[in-house]
C-alpha cells in the first residue's frame, strides 16, 4: 500500500537540531566588495564562506569604470590579465560627448579617463597598469572564479537573517532559500558586503551620515547597433541634453556603452517625489528612441529598473567583530566611476589585516585601522560623486536650459550658439568652459590615486616625524606620488637582469616588504631578525634590482641607505631617510605598533 500521511500511524519526524557551520570569516554578499574579499582571503589562505541571497552573480553591467588603483590590486591578486582580456580598453573610453541625441547635434566633447595627452602621460608615470571599462557582470565572475579556484566556499540562494557576536566570534543565522530552513554559521569575523541596503550594517548599528533617495533614476539595458553614431567618437559615456534631462537622475540623460557598439545602458531621471514611472517595454523604448534620436534602428529592450541617487556614508565601518565594506558603507551615484573601485579597495585593505589577526601575528587592534583608513575615503568619494552631478548644471545654464520652457525654446537656445553675434560668442565660450569643467568627473586622477592614510588616526601607519607637505597641485585632479607613511608606494620602472618590472611588482603578495639600497645592510639584517616574514628588496647597481632610469632615486624620498617598509596592500607603513645604527630597534618598534603589540 503506498505511503500517505492519512494512512501512516508512525510518529511524526522530529525536526533536527539547528546545524552550525564553522569558518574563520563569513562574507555576506558576492558583489565587488564581497567577491574581492573572497579573492584576497583565498589568496592569503584564510578559510571563509561567502553567502548571497541570489541564485547567481549579477546579470546587469552596473559598475564599470575600473581605475588604475583597482587594476594594481587586481594585478597583485593575479587576475589583471583576465580583466583586460574581457574589458573595453582605455583608448575606446574617452571621447565623452555632449549632444542633443546620438543622432542629433553634438555640443562638445571632453577627453576622458586618461585619454587627454597630458593626462595619459600622467597615467603612464603613475602606474604600471591601465584603467579599463569592465562591467560588473563580467568582473564578478573573474573575481569569484579565481576565489573558488583558491579555496573559497560560496553558498548561493542563502539569505542573511541576523547575527549575535561575543568575545570569541560571531554566530550568524542564514536561510537556505532552496530548502526553506535556517541554520547557523559560526565565524571569528563577519564582513557585511551586502550592498546599499545592507542589513548587516543596519544590524551592526553603524552610524550613517547623509541621506538616501535624493533623486530618481531609471536604467534601461538594450541591444542596438549604434556604431554609425559612436565608432568615430569612441566613448564609454554619451551625455544627452534634451527636454526632461534635468529631472532627477544624475544631471542629464546618459547613453552608456556596455560593449562597443551593440550593448548599451541608458540612465534617465524621474521625479523621486512622484515615484518611478511604470517601466513597461513601451516606456523604455520611448526613452531609448528619444536619446538615440533615430527611430529606424532596431532596438531590443533587455531590462529596465528604477533606483535612487543616494548621498550616504557610514561614519564607522565596524562594530566589534563585524566589519562592513563596499556599498554597505558608501552609497552614492555612479559619477566619477568610484563605486566598485572603492569597494574592491576596501576589501583589499581589510583582507591582509584579517589574515594577520587570525594567524596570531597581529592583535585585533590592527583591525581598528580598517575603519580609521577607509571611512575617510568613503566620505570623500560620496561627496565627490554627488558634487559631480551638480557640475553638469552649468552646461544647461550655458544653453539657458535650466528654467522651465518648451522643448521648442530649448532647441532654439541650442541653435542660437551658431549665430555670428557677441551673445552667441559668449554662449559658445560658456558652453566650452562648462564642458571642460567636467574634468573633475572624467579625469579625477588624484581622487583615484591620492589616498593617503593618516598616522594620526591609523595605528598601521608609523609617523616619520616630517611635516605633511600636502599637495603641490589640485589633489582631486592630479596624482602626486609620495613615499610618506600612509601613501601608496610610488611606481617606478626598475630592472632585474633582462626583466623590467614596477616597484609595485616587488611588494604585495600578502606580505610586508622592506625596500632599501646600497648601504642599507643594517635594514636587511633588521628585517631578517623579525619573527614576521618580511620580503626584502635592494635597488642599486650590482644589486638585486637596478634603477636604470633614475626614477626610483627621485621618487623614493629616502637615501640609498634609507628604508621603506611597505604593507601587504602596497601602502608605506614606515620610512627612515637614511642608515641607522639602531635599525633593528626602529623596525621592531614600528612593527609592534602596526601589529598592535605596542
Amino acid at each position: 500500500m503506498p505511503f500517505s500521511a492519512e494512512s501512516s500511524s508512525a510518529a511524526p519526524l522530529e525536526r533536527p537540531a539547528v546545524h552550525v557551520v564553522e569558518t574563520d570569516v563569513l562574507i555576506v554578499g558576492s558583489g565587488p566588495a564581497g567577491a574581492a574579499s573572497a579573492l584576497a582571503l583565498s589568496t592569503y589562505g584564510v578559510p571563509h564562506i561567502v553567502v548571497t541571497r541570489y541564485s547567481r552573480l549579477t546579470r546587469t553591467p552596473r559598475a564599470h569604470i575600473t581605475n588604475q588603483r583597482t587594476m594594481e590590486i587586481l594585478r597583485d591578486l593575479g587576475v589583471e590579465d583576465e580583466v583586460l582580456a574581457k574589458a573595453t580598453p582605455q583608448h575606446l573610453m574617452g571621447n565623452t560627448t555632449f549632444c542633443t541625441s546620438l543622432a542629433g547635434e553634438e555640443l562638445g566633447r571632453i577627453r576622458s579617463w586618461g585619454n587627454d595627452p597630458l593626462v595619459q602621460a600622467a597615467h603612464e608615470l603613475a602606474s604600471p597598469t591601465r584603467m579599463c571599462d569592465m562591467p560588473q557582470h563580467l568582473m564578478e565572475p573573474v573575481l569569484v572564479d579565481a576565489a573558488l579556484a583558491r579555496g573559497s566556499q560560496i553558498r548561493f540562494s542563502t539569505v542573511y537573517r541576523s547575527f549575535v557576536q561575543d568575545e570569541d566570534g560571531v554566530t550568524v543565522t542564514v536561510e537556505d532559500r532552496l530548502r526553506g530552513d535556517e541554520y547557523q554559521i559560526r565565524a571569528q569575523y563577519l564582513i557585511g558586503a551586502d550592498g546599499g541596503r545592507s542589513q548587516v550594517a543596519e544590524d551592526a548599528g553603524l552610524p550613517m551620515g547623509g541621506q538616501m533617495g535624493v533623486a530618481g533614476s531609471i536604467n534601461i539595458l538594450f541591444d542596438a547597433d549604434l556604431s554609425q553614431y559612436t565608432a568615430h567618437r569612441p566613448s564609454t559615456l554619451y551625455w544627452v541634453l534634451a527636454p526632461g534631462a534635468t529631472v532627477g537622475g544624475i544631471g542629464a540623460g546618459l547613453v552608456r556603452c556596455v560593449k562597443p557598439w551593440n550593448e548599451w545602458l541608458i540612465v534617465w531621471g524621474y521625479d523621486v517625489t512622484a515615484g518611478a514611472p511604470d517601466l513597461t517595454e513601451e516606456y523604455a523604448l520611448s526613452v531609448v528612441r528619444q536619446l538615440v534620436g533615430d527611430d529606424d534602428i532596431p532596438v531590443t529592450i533587455r531590462s529596465s529598473s528604477a533606483w535612487t541617487v543616494n548621498e550616504m556614508y557610514a561614519e564607522t565601518y565596524a562594530n566589534g567583530r563585524v566589519l562592513c565594506a563596499g556599498d554597505a558603507v558608501h552609497r552614492h551615484p555612479p559619477s566619477n566611476g568610484l563605486g566598485s573601485n572603492t569597494s574592491i579597495q576596501d576589501a583589499y585593505n581589510l583582507a591582509w589585516k584579517l589574515k594577520l589577526v587570525l594567524d596570531g601575528t597581529a592583535t585585533p587592534k590592527l583591525l581598528d585601522s580598517y575603519d580609521a583608513e577607509r571611512a575617510p575615503v568613503g566620505r570623500q568619494i560620496v561627496t565627490r560623486a554627488n558634487k559631480s552631478i551638480g557640475e553638469t548644471a552649468p552646461i544647461f545654464a550655458a544653453l539657458d536650459g535650466l528654467s522651465p520652457q518648451t522643448p521648442e525654446q530649448l532647441w532654439a537656445n541650442i541653435d542660437a550658439r551658431k549665430d555670428a553675434t557677441e551673445a552667441a560668442a559668449e554662449q559658445r565660450a560658456a558652453l566650452r568652459a562648462a564642458i571642460a569643467f567636467k574634468v573633475y568627473e572624467f579625469n579625477a586622477h588624484g581622487v583615484d590615486l591620492n589616498q593617503r592614510y593618516s598616522a594620526e588616526s591609523s595605528t598601521a601607519v608609523v609617523p616619520d616625524g616630517t611635516p605633511d607637505p600636502g599637495f603641490d597641485r589640485d589633489p582631486e585632479l592630479y596624482h602626486q606620488p609620495s613615499s610618506r607613511p600612509g601613501a601608496k608606494l610610488p611606481h617606478a620602472w626598475i630592472t632585474s637582469g633582462t626583466r623590467t618590472l614596477s616597484t609595485l611588482d616587488t611588494v604585495g603578495k600578502g606580505r610586508f616588504t622592506l625596500l632599501t639600497g646600497i648601504g642599507g645592510e643594517a635594514w636587511l639584517r633588521a628585517a631578517e631578525a623579525q619573527s614576521l616574514d618580511i620580503a626584502t628588496v635592494v635597488i642599486g647597481p650590482g644589486r638585486q634590482y637596478d634603477d636604470p632610469y633614475g626614477d626610483w632615486a627621485r621618487l623614493s624620498e629616502v637615501s640609498d641607505a634609507g628604508a621603506l617598509l611597505v604593507r601587504p596592500d602596497g601602502h608605506v607603513a614606515f620610512r627612515h631617510a637614511d642608515a641607522a645604527e639602531n635599525a633593528e630597534e626602529l623596525l621592531t618598534d614600528a612593527l609592534r605598533r602596526i601589529l598592535g603589540h605596542g
